[in-house]
């Protein structure tokens, strides 16, 4: 493809237009001569602009050279707090995505008491794992290191998995404690869609794993005190695994959560989530080495916080 060149005083301004013919798709590239003056300014941003348009082209070409469509329900990476605020609805609440203890509405009122709209939805290209040391676990004392039942859920991206989960809305100023909160999770904006299969225009956030080079690098800048604080106090040098047990509290809490949702969001959680080695099923496992955590009654501290 010719370079485009922008010079001053005047210059067209070009415009990337994908079409797909019946024939074959092609790209055109067509010119608007205007009269416009640029400053230098003016045609730094022009170049970034046909820049971000060219490579929003190029990264949508398949190895054969056919232009291929945008998907604009892929999942994308929210990184700071002003990237929450771009999927903020017009009426100033958040989208999140509950899958494991907030499938509990009366869990998730415990962390978002004002909470709105909460409702059951489906999302698909996704798995639970128990695979995620937390160290709430250890402060409650219901963390059994000895045994490695430690870990909570996570989810993270595969192709042909779907998940029953629920959404709800919470207002836009509890954005700063909810990533406080979920301090070590990878949040991504995600378009889950009713049961009937119709899409949310509006995207929700979701925790999915992260890894712990990232965790240590991004949200901990690097600096051991800060991870020391979070998770070293508790004897945690590593928050994502795969050689990790569910903890057996937290475990019965989401299975009765997403049974309180009904049969198919019963049977999604059963045979949707999976141990850390990603290959035994949550329903596999409560049928085996699992098998007396359903009739282990929590301690009284969770049965008052989630019931039980």
């Amino acid at each position: 493809m010719n370079a485009i060149s922008i010079g001053p005083p005047f210059s067209p301004i070009t415009n990337l237009r994908c079409c797909d013919t019946s024939s074959d798709r092609t790209l055109h590239l067509t010119s608007l001569a205007l009269p416009i003056r640029f400053t230098s300014q003016s045609c730094f941003l022009l170049k970034q602009r046909n820049r971000r348009s060219l490579l929003l082209v190029q990264s949508t070409m398949s190895s054969s050279g056919d232009i291929l469509q945008p998907n604009p329900f892929q999942p994308k990476e929210l990184m700071t707090e002003s990237d929450f605020e771009q999927i903020v609805s017009p009426d100033g609440t958040l989208s999140i995505c509950g899958f494991g203890s907030l499938l509990s509405e009366r869990s998730a009122r415990s962390t978002f008491p004002d909470l709105i709209n909460f409702r059951v939805a489906r999302l698909n290209g996704f798995r639970r794992v128990f695979a995620h040391v937390a160290p709430i676990f250890f402060e409650r004392g219901i963390a059994k290191p000895e045994t490695k039942e430690v870990s909570s859920l996570s989810v993270e991206p595969c192709e042909g998995e779907s998940l029953i989960v629920t959404v709800f809305e919470i207002k836009k100023s509890e954005i700063p404690s909810y990533i406080e909160r979920e301090h070590e999770f990878r949040f991504l904006a995600v378009h889950p869609e009713t049961l009937e299969g119709s899409q949310y225009v509006m995207p929700a956030v979701l925790c999915a794993r992260y890894s712990d080079e990232e965790y240590f690098q991004n949200r901990c800048k690097g600096n051991q005190e800060i991870y020391d604080e979070r998770y070293g106090r508790f004897g945690i040098d590593k928050i994502w695994r795969d050689d990790v047990l569910p903890c057996r509290s937290y475990c019965r809490h989401c299975v009765l959560a997403a049974k309180n949702l009904g049969n198919e969001a019963y049977a999604n959680f059963l045979d949707h989530t999976y141990l850390a080695d990603r290959k035994t099923t949550l329903r596999k496992y409560l049928a085996t080495a699992g098998s007396g955590v359903m009739e282990e009654e929590p301690p009284e501290l969770l049965k008052v916080r989630y019931g039980g």
